[in-house]
């Protein structure tokens, strides 16, 4: 099986690359690749990457994340999030390949509190959850075998994070204000990559398994829970932080150009029953990433 990755640099491709290698030849790209084109406003370059390559599995982990520079460069978004997967998801219907793809909650409105289902009202307040939005619309489509995994909150031990960005500022200071109105499931990169290597062997197999999932960890925080269960961990661990005081304000303390969901709970069970698999709590992901990034 030869996989073709894009967006190897990220926290989700980079897992990519070690989930994946048992599977087959591996070959990852990233927008600033030299072999291959792997740059999400080159539609054309893109095409002509799933050509060379020939992949049975084209796994896209690239996007445009940056969820409040969005709303000022919405064309930019658009092309990245929702275009050029299209692109992908065309040549991958024309090669037979089985295409990949991430998604996220903010292709819901975030109202109420119950986790959402695969087939509920989509209602996206943001250029991001749209562009989003529109790439899942455009995989569909076109016709083509795919797995698209909605998801949320990702972290990963390389590169920057929530946890990181709380431990940094309980050094630093003796009160910090972290929003506790939105609620979701932290959800580490290695356990999207390991999930998909699973789905990816499974839809091989049953190719009636494709479609749309939702992927997140057990269980569910606020971001001011999961602050307190990171500088918890911290303490334990013998840090020395300075932070006296964690406040819990709401989303309109934190006022940005994008509007965020207070609800980012999703419903796992399809995934779970489809692919025989258990989604571990949200701790024990975090716990994982802190005793990695802490040192101990």
């Amino acid at each position: 099986m030869r996989v073709l990755i894009f967006g190897k640099g990220g926290q989700v491709g980079w897992e990519l690359q070690r989930a994946l290698a048992p599977l087959g030849q591996i070959v990852a790209v990233d927008f600033d690749s030299t072999d291959y084109c792997g740059d999400f406003t080159n539609l054309d370059g893109l095409a002509e990457t799933v050509r060379a390559v020939k992949p049975d599995v084209i796994v896209n982990a690239a996007a445009h994340t940056a969820v409040d520079k969005a709303e000022s460069e919405p064309e930019l978004a658009r092309e990245i999030n929702a275009l050029a997967p299209g692109v992908l998801a065309r040549e991958a219907a024309a090669a037979g390949a089985l295409l990949v793809h991430y998604s996220t909650d903010y292709v819901f409105d975030g109202s109420g509190e119950a986790p959402r289902t695969e087939s509920d009202a989509v209602g996206p307040l943001s250029v991001y959850g749209s562009t989003k939005l529109e790439g899942e619309q455009q995989i569909r489509d076109s016709g083509c075998r795919h797995l698209i995994f909605r998801t949320s909150w990702v972290y990963a031990a390389r590169g920057g994070n929530f946890a990181k960005t709380m431990l940094k500022l309980a050094r630093e200071r003796d009160r910090l204000t972290v929003i506790d109105d939105q609620i979701g499931a932290p959800t580490g990169a290695d356990l999207l990559a390991d999930v998909t290597a699973h789905a990816i062997r499974a839809t091989r197999n049953q190719p009636e398994l494709c479609g749309l999932y939702h992927l997140v960890a057990g269980g569910e925080t606020s971001w001011h829970g999961y602050a307190n269960f990171v500088i918890g961990f911290a303490r334990r661990a013998g840090e020395s932080l300075a932070v006296q005081e964690i406040a819990p304000v709401p989303t309109t303390s934190f006022p940005t150009p994008a509007k965020r969901p207070l609800n980012s709970r999703l419903a796992t069970n399809r995934l779970q029953e489809a692919f025989g698999l258990t989604l571990p709590r949200w701790e024990q992901g975090v716990e994982r990433m802190l005793t990695e990034i802490l040192g101990k």
